[in-house]
């Protein structure tokens, strides 16, 4: 597993990382002696590259990581982010908040849950439009100058707001929804990151699975699961899709992988800066997620997935309307 730097400010990770969130909600049932080995696994396989938040569970999923982490926290990099509020008594209710007070004390309670002194790198999860990117970037460092947090980033901002905040003190890294079906990163951010020396972190670089292909009809996803209400799960969208996944596939079959260890690998290929980080909460699926590192993409071979999974070529919303009017576009 290749150790590479992650952004300018002295933090370096696994190139490939492990996203934890379906360990505890959003993706159909849980197994937390699974997830555990799971997190076991893939610091032994060298992913030591975790990303948690608060907000999943909510509050569950740092809990759960912070018990992987004994032992070895001085092997883990390790990230969650902080910013979207949520009530355990009603978690499909969202708020947003980046106000000073508040980024210190959701900094004290996300230590207090990981069972930590130290947090490697620290996210705004979601820009909170009642307060200047300013305010909350001048509290995050703080946080650094108290020793609480080793290095700060920001999720899904627009290029506006990462200069802005890079200006009140040096941004690590950036993440955002990345992959073949979700390019929007492709429009500035990924030149931004690179000209400013930040890391950009790709979540869902699978699509939310769909890009693995072991989702064929809608029915294939579990009541809960938060897929049922996505819009490129849902009718025709759900059809169009998959037949896009299809030519994926076939051109996965002739480099001997898997549709997901192909859509790893190209992102993976689009700079040495991008970090994907891929969740899973099945062993299998890790180890196959690994093998991506095995898949080497010449020239041709991008220019022709690019041919059958040109950017906007996907159908659907990537969030339902109401949440993607929360994304600092």
């Amino acid at each position: 597993m290749a150790i590479r730097k992650l952004g300018s400010q002295g933090l370096e990770a696994s190139q490939l990382g492990l996203g934890c969130m379906g360990m505890s909600e959003f993706y159909g049932e849980t197994d937390d002696t699974e997830s555990l080995d799971v997190l076991h696994k893939a610091l032994d396989l060298g992913v030591n590259f975790w990303d948690t938040a608060d907000v999943y569970g909510p509050f569950t999923n740092e809990v759960l990581v912070g018990k992987a982490l004994k032992g070895v926290r001085d092997r883990i990099v390790l990230a969650t982010k902080f910013g979207i509020l949520r009530d355990p008594s009603d978690p499909a209710k969202r708020g947003f908040s980046g106000k000073p007070a508040y980024v210190q004390s959701a900094c004290e309670a996300s230590l207090k849950r990981l069972d930590t002194d130290i947090i490697d790198l620290y996210y705004l999860h979601r820009v909170d439009p009642e307060t200047p990117i300013e305010e909350t970037v001048e509290a995050m460092a703080k946080l650094v100058q108290q020793g609480k947090v080793r290095a700060i980033g920001l999720s899904e901002v627009s290029v506006n707001t990462l200069r802005r905040a890079h200006a009140v003190f040096p941004v690590t890294a950036v993440q955002s929804e990345y992959s073949l079906w979700t390019r929007d990163p492709e429009e500035g951010m990924l030149d931004a990151c690179r000209e400013l020396g930040i890391a950009f972190v790709a979540y869902s670089p699978l699509g939310r699975g769909f890009l693995g292909g072991q989702i064929r009809k809608f029915e294939d996803l579990a009541q809960d699961d938060y897929r049922r209400f996505s819009p490129r799960f849902q009718g025709d969208n759900f059809d169009k899709n998959l037949a896009l996944v299809q030519k994926v596939e076939e051109i996965a079959v002739e480099k001997g992988c898997t549709s997901s260890q192909l859509a790893i690998a190209w992102v993976m290929a689009q700079g040495d800066h991008i970090f994907p980080i891929p969740g899973t909460k099945r062993l299998k699926y890790l180890q196959e997620n690994i093998g991506s590192l095995n898949v080497q993409l010449t020239q041709s071979d991008l220019e022709r997935i690019d041919a059958v999974f040109p950017p906007g070529i996907a159908s659907g919303l990537r969030y339902p309307e109401n949440m993607m009017g929360r994304i600092n576009a």
